[in-house]
């Protein structure tokens, strides 16, 4: 999928093009967002610029994606876009635009916030399986690369079953933030093989890599660091020396 298995994650209100492009030496994957798109998660997305959360709030959404991806066109990183959504056409839209710029399209069933899940996005898929499926489904068939970012930790949800029916779904990603239960990750790769899991969550040096890349995850991100050169040195040598096939370059496909 790339190379190094190394992604930057994204972070709402600070992902965008310029920090993909510091992160881009030493990753192979960087994801953008998470950005709102209907009226509802937009809506939120206000509500918590208004408690001093850091929000994207683009006049365009899609424009917003499309700006955003054209700056990294001629960057050697493959290039993802977190996106939150409660309705299906503006995932379809961002999806379609993804695919344009040979991009993953990444759905946020992530986002904790009371604001966000009130909306009918972010975590609040995870309860509401279909609705997330449905997602999937509609951006795969606009022509994207699927990534799903889901965590752990969720109660009433089993997260290795969910994950088997959103790459049923069509999703080719699982992205775990495993909170405090690393061991998850080696379930969702158990229930869902033909996926590729990228495992989030304290990701700092050779033993957390280690740690998550022995429990079947194919890569693994970075969040806060992500704007950390030392971090993402440190951690891209951990993975390197995990997989010491992958060192002679990024492979920024995502049909690899």
């Amino acid at each position: 999928m790339f190379r190094p298995r190394l992604a930057a994650a994204s972070l709402s209100g600070q992902s965008d093009a310029a920090w993909a492009k510091q992160a881009a030496p030493h990753v192979g994957c960087v994801f953008l967002g998470g950005v709102a798109l209907d009226e509802a998660t937009r809506s939120a997305a206000r509500d918590l610029r208004d408690r001093d959360r850091e929000e994207f709030l683009p006049a365009d959404p899609i424009a917003f994606v499309d700006d955003q991806l054209t700056a990294l066109d001629a960057v050697g990183v493959l290039p993802g876009f977190n996106v939150r959504s409660a309705t299906l056409d503006p995932i379809a839209e961002a999806a379609a635009v993804c695919a344009d710029h040979d991009a993953l399209l990444e759905i946020n069933a992530h986002c904790r916030q009371t604001e966000m899940c009130a909306a009918g996005a972010g975590e609040s898929l995870l309860r509401n399986g279909s609705q997330l499926c449905e997602q999937v489904s509609v951006a795969a068939d606009a022509g994207a690369t699927v990534s799903v970012k889901v965590r752990t930790e969720v109660s009433g949800v089993e997260l290795p079953a969910l994950s088997a029916r959103l790459v049923d779904a069509g999703a080719d990603v699982i992205h775990v933030d495993a909170m405090d239960s690393e061991s998850v990750v080696g379930d969702v790769v158990e229930a869902a093989p033909v996926a590729f899991v990228v495992a989030n969550n304290g990701v700092r040096d050779r033993e957390t890599v280690f740690e998550y890349l022995e429990y079947g995850a194919d890569a693994v991100s970075v969040g806060r660091p992500s704007t950390d050169p030392a971090v993402l040195r440190r951690v891209r040598e951990a993975v390197e020396a995990y997989f010491p096939d992958t060192r002679s370059g990024a492979e920024v496909s995502p049909d690899a």
